[in-house]
C-alpha cells in the first residue's frame, strides 16, 4: 500500500471514530437479539478490508443443546450455498483461465447426455447465472449424479434461455460435475489445489472435522459435521452447490483475494481479468434481476447488501445461515455465520443480514471518493 493511501484510510477511520464509537455495541445487540428471539443459538462476525481484519467476535454457542460448548472464532460452519461462490465458481473461470473450457460451450459440448434433448442452446454461461431454464428435481438414492445428469437433460425447459432467472442449484451441480469431466479431479481436489492450499484457507473443506463444527437442524435432527442439505448429501458430501465448510478467518482471506482482483500475500489464484468479469453484471428478467457469474448483485436474495453497500457490490447467502458481502468501492466486506435454529422466520433472518450490513457500512467503510482517490494515486 502506497503511503499515499495509508494516509487517506488513516484519515477516514479517524475522522469516523468520534461518529461511531459506540456502534460496535450495535452489532453486539444485534446478535444478542438474534438469539434472544431463538433465531439463532450463535454466531461468528467478521468484518474487514483487502488489508486487515476490523472486526471479529463470537456470540452463543454452537447448538440449541444445553451442553453444547460456547461458540468461538474459529468454529467450523457448513457454509451451504457459499459453496457455489468459494468452491464452484472460481474453479470454473479457472478452467476457463486455462483454457480448458469456454464460458460460452454449449453444455451438451460436456453432457452428451443432453444431444437431442432441446437444450443445444444452454451455455455454461446459463448454469452459472442461474438462466438455464432448468428447475431442480429429486434425486434417485443409488445413482444421484446419473440422475441429477439424466434429469437435467430430459426435463422440459421452463422460460426462454438467458432471459428467465430462476435459482436452481441443479445448475452448480451440473457445473461440479464438469469440474470432473475436465480435470479428472472432483470439485473438492482441484478447488483445493487451486485456491484453499495457496490462499492458506487451512480449514475449508468438504467432509471437515465434526469435532471443530457448528451445528446445523434438518428435519428436526441436529448435525455436526455432515452437511445439511439433502442433495449434498445423496451426492455423496461434495457438490457443487453445497457441502463445503469452512470458518470466518478462511472466508475473509478469500474475500480479500477478491478485493485484491485475484491476489493475496504475493500469491495469484486467478487473474484480475477474471476476477472482474465473475463480478460484471448479467441482467435477466428485464434488468429487475442482476447476477455476477455466480454471485449475486440484486436479486430477491440480495438481503446482505443492506442499505450502505454501493451498485457495484456482489455476495451471496447460505440457507444454513451464513452470508458474505463484498463491496470494492468502499474497501469492505462483511461475513455472517450462524448456527441457525428457525428456519420458518425467512424475513426475519434476511432483516438480520441486512442490519448487519448496514452497520458495517456506517462503521467500516471507506466512502467510495476516498478509495478513488486512493487508487488513483496507487496508479
Amino acid at each position: 500500500m502506497s503511503v499515499f493511501r495509508s494516509f487517506i484510510l488513516a484519515l477516514v477511520l479517524a475522522l469516523a471514530a468520534p461518529s461511531f464509537a459506540g456502534e460496535p455495541a450495535g452489532i453486539d445487540a444485534l446478535l444478542a437479539d438474534a438469539i434472544g428471539h431463538n433465531l439463532i443459538a450463535g454466531g461468528v462476525v467478521l468484518i474487514g478490508s483487502r488489508e486487515k481484519i476490523l472486526f471479529q467476535r463470537a456470540y452463543g454457542r454452537v447448538s440449541a443443546l444445553a451442553e453444547a460448548r460456547g461458540m468461538s472464532t474459529d468454529t467450523l460452519f457448513d457454509i451451504a450455498s457459499l459453496t457455489k461462490v468459494v468452491a464452484t465458481t472460481p474453479a470454473i473461470l479457472k478452467l476457463a483461465e486455462e483454457g480448458r473450457l469456454s464460458l460460452l460451450d454449449p453444455v451438451v459440448k460436456w453432457f452428451p447426455e443432453f444431444a437431442g434433448r432441446g437444450k443445444d442452446g444452454i451455455l455454461v454461461l446459463n448454469l452459472l447465472t442461474h438462466t438455464s431454464g432448468l428447475d431442480d428435481i429429486p434425486l434417485s438414492s443409488g445413482a444421484a449424479l446419473q440422475s441429477a445428469v439424466e434429469g437435467a437433460a430430459s426435463q422440459r425447459l421452463k422460460g426462454e434461455i438467458g432471459s428467465r432467472f430462476h435459482y436452481a442449484d441443479l445448475n452448480f451441480i451440473l457445473l461440479a460435475e464438469l469440474v470432473r469431466r475436465a480435470t479428472g479431479a472432483g470439485l473438492d481436489l482441484y478447488a483445493h489445489a487451486c485456491f484453499y492450499a495457496p490462499l492458506g484457507m487451512s480449514y475449508t473443506s468438504f467432509k471437515p472435522q465434526r469435532e471443530r463444527c457448528s451445528a446445523t437442524v434438518c428435519d428436526g435432527e441436529i448435525l455436526f459435521g455432515e452437511v445439511q442439505d439433502h442433495l449434498a448429501r445423496q451426492l455423496g458430501g461434495v457438490a457443487g452447490h453445497a457441502g463445503l465448510f469452512s470458518t470466518a478467518g478462511d472466508l475473509a482471506r478469500f474475500c480479500q483475494m477478491m478485493l485484491s482482483g485475484g491476489t493475496l500475500g504475493g500469491k495469484r489464484v486467478l487473474e484480475q481479468r477474471t476476477v472482474a468479469q465473475m463480478t460484471a453484471p448479467y441482467f435477466s428478467r428485464g434488468g429487475e434481476v442482476v447476477r455476477g457469474l455466480g454471485w449475486d448483485i440484486s436479486s430477491p436474495y440480495s438481503s446482505p447488501r443492506g442499505l450502505g453497500f454501493s451498485k457495484v457490490s456482489f455476495g451471496h447467502t447460505g440457507y444454513s445461515g451464513s452470508s458474505l458481502w463484498i463491496d470494492p468501492a468502499s474497501d469492505i466486506f462483511v461475513i455472517l455465520l450462524t448456527a441457525r435454529l428457525d428456519y420458518k422466520k425467512v424475513h426475519d433472518f434476511s432483516k438480520l443480514r441486512g442490519d448487519l450490513s448496514t452497520l458495517a457500512s456506517r462503521l467500516f467503510a471507506v466512502p467510495p471518493e476516498l478509495e478513488e482517490m486512493a487508487h488513483f494515486h496507487d496508479e
